[in-house]
């Protein structure tokens, strides 16, 4: 890539350069290079260097609410505005603070070691199936379905009714890229009206027959704790954000995962050669393809990235994927090593904004990744993967297996 400043005055993530949903890494380097801090538009910058990210996540002048930045996009007062700007990701204290304080307790250690067996249960499941697919395919048969079981289970959604959370989750999860269109809003906001339909006829019978806090994390909200209590708005906004957010993350870890271990054969071989290594493996793979790939703030005071005056009220965009290839803190972090160490991603976030599910993620991917490996170490990929288009959000829609 040319250093002829095209690219840098030109840059936008709403219409971004040929290629790049493909490959964001080389455009990421080049602005990293030459224009770490990039206008995308007044008062809108675009972070991507990893001192600059880290810099943004741990200021105490950087605002997550994102009334203002989403009323003109999504429309204020509709159900998609509604939804994002309830959810505990897009909010400052109180808010943030109650929901996440509700949502640590039921997500604790203890309760995460609790959810392995039934975890492994599902794994081992899944993988049974695949072998019955005439075209297995890793993303729709495997990744997308450990995540909507497993938040499914701690909201104790029974089976029978789990069919259409996945695509409510991804037309709402769509709203949040550069320039949403007016179908995929259309989507987005009939998506949450049914979401939120389904989900008062499920808390109206939890009221009525509580679950275990200590694994139903419904019930637990619906308790709340000795500060208070969410209102209806606050619990059906955030039962919604837990599956999305679970849901996003683990399965774009996994698919993408899966691939760039099967491209890069050397790491598949060496995990099953050196099965301890899977706890630096996902963290690697959360690194080397970050799931999510942009994220969000608001400046409340003016700050300094990169040397550059940022002024009070400006948009930040944080590019991730681009922090987490900058090769001043990552040795060659085009190269992927399932034994990297230190690896201090920021696929997470950090802060106080640091994603409260990031354990369960960890989870589900080191159990199904052991799983996949033990019982199909041929695998190898068929045909073509057909990748997401999106550029917040960073995955595949299909990713073709041979089991051999």
């Amino acid at each position: 890539m040319q250093d002829d400043g095209k690219l840098t005055q030109g840059f936008s993530l709403a219409q971004p350069p040929a290629g790049f949903v493909d490959d964001p890494y080389p455009t990421y380097a080049w602005l990293r290079r030459h224009h770490p801090v990039h206008a995308l538009g007044p008062g809108s910058f675009l972070l991507t260097a990893y001192g600059d990210v880290l810099t943004a996540y741990r200021s105490a002048h950087v605002s997550s609410d994102k009334q203002r930045e989403f009323g003109p996009r999504l429309g204020a007062g509709s159900p998609i505005f509604e939804h994002h700007t309830t959810s505990l990701v897009f909010n400052d204290p109180p808010l943030h603070t109650r929901v996440r304080r509700l949502l640590m307790g039921a997500l604790n250690q203890r309760a995460i070691n609790r959810m392995e067996a039934g975890v492994v249960t599902l794994v081992d499941g899944l993988l049974d199936h695949l072998a019955d697919e005439p075209e297995p395919d890793i993303v729709e048969h495997f990744a997308a379905q450990i995540p909507v079981e497993v938040i499914g289970n701690l909201l104790n959604v029974p089976h029978a009714d789990r069919a259409p959370l996945r695509d409510w989750s991804l037309a709402i999860l769509s709203a949040l890229e550069p320039a949403p269109d007016a179908a995929l809003l259309a989507r987005a906001n009939l998506a949450v009206t049914d979401f939120c339909s389904f989900l008062r006829g499920l808390v109206n019978k939890r009221r009525q027959h509580p679950g275990d806090p200590e694994s139903d994390v419904l019930t637990r909200l619906l308790q709340g704790d000795s500060h208070g209590t969410l209102s209806e708005t606050e619990l059906l906004h955030n039962c919604i954000f837990l599956l999305n957010a679970g849901h996003e993350t683990t399965t774009n870890l996994l698919g993408n995962g899966i691939h760039a271990l099967l491209q890069q054969r050397s790491q598949w071989d060496r995990l099953l050669a050196q099965p301890e290594l899977l706890p630096s493996a996902v963290e690697e793979l959360l690194r080397f393809e970050s799931p999510l790939q942009l994220n969000n703030r608001l400046s409340t005071a003016p700050l300094v990235f990169s040397g550059q005056a940022v002024p009070a009220g400006s948009f930040i965009t944080l590019a991730i994927g681009a922090a987490n290839r900058d090769p001043a803190v990552f040795d060659e972090p085009d190269r992927l090593d399932v034994a990297r160490k230190p690896n201090n991603h920021l696929a997470f976030g950090q802060g106080a904004h640091a994603c409260s599910g990031m354990n369960v993620a960890r989870l589900e991917a080191r159990v199904a990744l052991a799983a996949l490996l033990s019982r199909y170490p041929r695998l190898h990929l068929r045909g073509t993967p057909v990748r997401d288009r999106r550029v917040r959000f960073r995955g595949f829609k299909h990713l073709p297996v041979a089991l051999l």
